[in-house]
C-alpha cells in the first residue's frame, strides 16, 4: 500500500476515531501524571536546603524525564512529530549532591519542568479536542431524535436554545456540520498538541547532538567497514594471486635448470605455469570487481546492477529510472548493498523470482529489492543487512525490510544524492 493510499484511509472514520481516542487517552492519563510529577518536582526542589532534597530531586527528575520521553515516543508513533532528548550525561559514579545539581544544571531539566504546566493545560485541551469535536455531535442527533423532550428549560446545544421540535432539529443540523468538520480538523487537532509538545520539549541543541551522534557511529562504522575492506584485499591478495605468481616464479627457476637436461618436463612446467598465471589474472579481476566494478565505473549504477543480475542462478527482473549517475561513493554504496541483498536471497530466501526498482525521486536515490522466497529476514547484530544498514548510513541512507514469514521479501533502500 503506498503512502498516499495510507494517508487517504488515516483522514477518513477509521483515523477520525483512533486520533480521538489517542486523544482522550493522552487527556485523561497525562493530566494526573503532570500534576503529580509537578507538585513532587517542586517538593523535592524545595527541601533541597534541609538536605532531603539532595536524596529525592535525583528520583524525581528521573521519573519527570520517563514521563517525558514517554511523550516523546508518542509525538513520533502518533503524530509524526520527532522530539529528541538533549539531556546532559551524568557520571554513572556521581554521589547524590552531584547528580541533584548536575540535573538541576541540566538546561533540559527545566524545559521538561516548563513543559508540565503546559501539558497540564494547554495540552489537556488540544488533546481532549479531537475526542470532543467527534462526540459532541452526537448529543445533537440524540436532541433532534427526541431527548430535547425530557431535557430542562433553557438548555442549549452549542449556540441552539433547544426549545421545541425545530430548535432540536436545529441542534441535530448544527451536529451534522460538527461532524463534518471533525472529519476535516480530529487528525490534525491531535498533531497540533504533538506541535505544542514538541515546541516546549524540543530544542535545536537536541537535534544538533542528535546529528552529531549519528554522524559519530556512521563514521566509526565507515572506518571499521574500510579496515574490514583492507584487510580482505589484502587476505586475497596474500592466499590467492601472490600465491599464484611465487608458485609461477619457482616454475620459471625450475624451468630454466631442466631446458638442456629434460626438455619435455620443462614444457610441461612452461605449461603449468601458463595455467597458474592465467589463474592470478582471473583472480586479480575479481578482486578489482570486488574493489570497484569496471561496469559501474565506465556505465553507472543503472547497467552495473543489470550485469549484476544476468550473472544470477535465478530469474531477475532489473527496472531503472536515472536520468542521470550520482556521485562514484555513492554508486559504489548502492551497488554492493544490492549485490548483499541479492546474495542474501539467493543463499538463504529460497527465492526463484527476484524483482529490481531503481529510480530517484526528491532528491533520493531509491532502490527496492522484492523476493518470493520464504521469508523471516530480520536486520540484526550480525547479519548481512546490519552490515548494508551501516554501509548506508554513511551517506545518511536508510533501510526498511518488510519480510513476513513465508514472504515475499522486501529490501528497500535509500540514499539522499543528486544526480549529475
Amino acid at each position: 500500500m503506498t503512502n498516499d493510499m495510507k494517508s487517504r484511509r488515516g483522514s477518513g472514520a477509521r483515523g477520525m476515531g483512533v486520533a480521538a481516542l489517542r486523544g482522550l487517552a493522552l487527556a485523561l492519563i497525562s493530566l494526573p501524571s503532570a500534576v503529580v510529577c509537578l507538585v513532587l518536582s517542586l517538593v523535592s526542589i524545595a527541601l533541597i536546603p534541609i538536605g532531603v532534597g539532595i536524596v529525592t530531586t535525583p528520583w524525581v527528575l528521573t521519573g519527570v524525564r520517563v514521563f517525558a520521553d514517554r511523550r516523546r515516543v508518542l509525538a513520533a508513533e502518533w503524530g509524526g512529530v520527532r522530539i529528541p532528548p538533549a539531556y546532559r550525561p551524568l557520571p554513572k559514579d556521581a554521589n547524590p549532591w552531584a547528580r541533584t545539581f548536575g540535573m538541576l544544571g541540566d538546561p533540559a531539566t527545566w524545559r521538561d519542568l516548563l513543559w508540565l504546566p503546559v501539558d497540564m493545560t494547554a495540552g489537556f485541551f488540544t488533546a481532549l479536542l479531537p475526542a470532543v469535536l467527534l462526540i459532541y455531535p452526537l448529543e445533537g442527533f440524540v436532541i433532534a431524535a427526541g431527548l430535547w423532550r425530557v431535557l430542562p428549560d433553557g438548555y442549549w446545544y452549542g449556540f441552539v436554545p433547544v426549545t421545541d421540535q425545530a430548535s432540536a432539529l436545529g441542534a441535530g443540523a448544527l451536529g451534522l456540520v460538527l461532524l463534518f468538520l471533525a472529519h476535516f480538523l480530529t487528525v490534525p487537532l491531535l498533531q497540533a498538541h504533538f506541535r505544542l509538545t514538541g515546541a516546549v520539549l524540543g530544542t535545536n541543541q537536541g537535534e544538533l547532538a542528535e546529528r552529531v551522534r549519528v554522524l559519530t557511529e556512521t563514521r566509526r562504522d565507515a572506518v571499521d567497514t574500510s579496515a574490514a575492506e583492507l584487510r580482505r584485499i589484502e587476505r586475497d591478495l596474500h592466499d590467492g594471486a601472490q600465491a599464484r605468481l611465487v608458485a609461477v616464479g619457482m616454475d620459471l627457476g625450475t624451468i630454466e635448470m631442466l631446458l638442456d637436461k629434460d626438455p619435455e618436463k620443462a614444457k610441461q612446467l612452461v605449461a603449468q605455469a601458463r595455467r597458474s598465471s592465467a589463474d592470478a589474472l582471473s583472480e586479480l579481476r575479481d578482486l578489482v570487481r570486488g574493489i570497484h566494478p569496471p561496469v559501474l565505473a565506465e556505465r553507472g549504477l543503472g547497467d552495473a546492477v543489470r550485469a549484476l543480475a544476468l550473472r544470477l542462478p535465478v530469474a531477475t527482473e532489473v527496472t531503472v529510472e536515472l536520468p542521470g549517475r550520482a556521485e562514484a561513493p555513492v554508486e559504489s554504496a548502492a551497488y554492493f548493498a544490492v549485490s548483499e541483498v541479492l546474495t542474501n536471497a539467493v543463499k538463504h530466501a529460497g527465492a526463484d523470482r527476484i524483482w529490481i526498482d531503481l529510480h530517484h525521486a526528491n532528491g533520493m536515490l531509491r532502490v527496492t529489492v522484492t523476493d518470493n522466497g520464504k521469508g523471516g529476514a530480520v536486520i540484526g547484530a550480525g547479519s548481512g543487512l546490519a552490515g548494508i544498514e551501516r554501509r548506508l548510513g554513511t551517506f545518511d541512507g536508510v533501510l526498511a525490510v518488510s519480510s513476513p514469514a513465508g514472504g515475499p521479501t522486501m529490501v528497500t533502500m535509500e540514499i539522499p544524492c543528486a544526480l549529475s
